[in-house]
């Protein structure tokens, strides 16, 4: 255990997180940068004068336990906390769970691009972050409990299974092969979660699709360069799907995209417009 390192390291990451990044009141002015030693202790589970201690160089080595809840508390990425286990002596174990927590940075992106229909999925492909048109387009997930945004349960367990595919898309075969080849791979990376191995039971008790696709053990998947999305207001909307890979969160930024001069593109406009309101409701 290096614990002069290791204080630096909680002291610099300590620092850089405001108040409000975690939902705690600003109070009065503050001395010191970033949040106070006892709002971390409070956020982590632990006593005030433990976390001092660390801080000082002066604790004792951390449990695996604490190191999570640390890891948690100060936001660190994937390879802040494999650094923070190895500062302290314990080897990093399997990561705790898929991150739904999404830069600020990000969702600013997806609101400065309001010609494209953007979102993003978690590992378990949990919409977790859309802008306007995106729900336009596929629907208003703010109006959804958080269970109904995950886009594999609905793919396989929905009622359209049985009639029209999930927001009348063109690839729907190839959409739940490779999400449940995606998801596959994440329950690798995440096999303690409760969470991502529920999501995996459920589905092979409730989809004998999902069941057969999972016993192939494949991981996987082509790539969806477009699709056609049956939108019931303004027809077929053909775009192109472009994927960026967020590693430092394991997560994916969605993007479609109609190409200039199609009708696609005017279709795009007009959801643009119309937003989530239904126009086939009287007046």
């Amino acid at each position: 255990m290096d614990r002069r390192e290791l204080a630096g390291f909680l002291r610099s990451r300590r620092e850089r997180i405001t108040p409000a990044d975690v939902g705690l009141p600003a109070g009065p002015r503050r001395r010191t940068p970033g949040l106070r030693r006892e709002e971390v202790a409070q956020l982590a589970f632990i006593s005030t004068e433990y976390y001092t201690r660390l801080e000082q160089a002066r604790g004792p080595r951390p449990s695996r336990e604490v190191l999570v809840q640390l890891a948690r508390a100060l936001r660190l990425s994937d390879a802040e906390r494999d650094h923070l286990h190895h500062l302290a002596g314990t080897p990093p174990g399997p990561l705790p769970g898929p991150s739904r927590e999404v830069r600020q940075s990000i969702v600013d992106l997806l609101h400065r691009l309001p010609e494209a229909a953007s979102l993003v999925l978690s590992a378990t492909y949990e919409v977790i972050a859309w802008n306007d048109l995106a729900a336009a387009l596929m629907e208003d997930f703010s109006a959804l409990p958080r269970r109904d945004r995950n886009l594999i349960r609905r793919a396989f367990l929905g009622p359209h299974r049985n009639g029209r595919p999930l927001y009348g898309v063109s690839d729907a075969d190839e959409f739940i092969r490779t999400s449940a080849q995606h998801l596959r791979a994440a329950a690798a990376r995440y096999p303690g979660d409760p969470e991502v191995t529920g999501l995996v039971d459920e589905l092979l008790a409730g989809s004998e699709e999902f069941a057969r696709i999972w016993a192939a053990h494949d991981v996987t998947a082509r790539p969806t360069l477009c699709k056609t999305f049956h939108h019931p207001l303004v027809g077929p909307v053909s775009v192109n799907c472009d994927i960026l890979d967020l590693a430092d969160r394991d997560q994916r930024v969605v993007i479609y995209t109609a190409t200039p001069g199609s009708p696609s593109e005017q279709a795009l406009r007009l959801l643009s417009v119309v937003g989530t309101q239904r126009l086939d409701v009287p007046g």
